[in-house]
């Protein structure tokens, strides 16, 4: 660009014409890329602003400001709230109910039976060693009709599944 070009290009920069219109005001082959670094370069950044009316940087009429309408509060979240991917997020644990350890059941001699003497509302939990002769089962009346074990038994033969987990993890 010569000298007469460059005078021509900052007359028409500061009179707040865009690159793209200086580029066709001036020779053939100028685009509007090397009038914006010739602009840079010169230390042309500042200039007068081009009469408009209500227009934005872009070209499109400027939004007039509206304030924002006010907003209810939200509302607390319960449980903290985990934004983007949750794949890989901690979430938090139920704490563990206390591991209550089955204390030695004592079955009264009274109440002992044998498979004979067995029937239908008697608890069936084993005592001792099958191979012996002094083998029995418990003989407590069940809480319910057609279960197998008494309450207390009960509890012993069946521990939620969540207990049962932990245990064969830890042992």
């Amino acid at each position: 660009m010569d000298r007469g070009a460059g005078r021509l290009l900052r007359k028409l920069w500061l009179d707040g014409l865009s690159a793209s219109q200086i580029a066709g005001e001036l020779a053939h082959g100028i685009t509007r890329n090397a009038v914006i670094g010739k602009v840079h370069r010169l230390g042309l950044s500042g200039r007068a602003k081009a009469p408009t009316t209500n227009v934005g940087a872009a070209g499109a009429p400027a939004r007039p400001k509206v304030s924002p309408a006010p907003r209810a509060a939200a509302p607390k979240p319960i449980a903290p709230m985990v934004i983007g991917a949750t794949a890989l997020a901690i979430k938090p644990r139920p704490t563990p109910a206390p591991h209550v350890a089955p204390q030695a059941v004592v079955v009264p001699i009274s109440e002992r039976v044998t498979i004979m003497e067995l029937r239908e509302a008697m608890c069936r939990w084993p005592l001792g060693d099958p191979t012996n002769p002094e083998f029995r089962f418990c003989g407590a009346r069940t809480s319910e009709a057609g279960a197998p074990y008494c309450g207390t038994h009960a509890q012993l033969a069946y521990q939620p599944a969540q207990d049962r987990r932990r245990e064969r993890r830890a042992g």
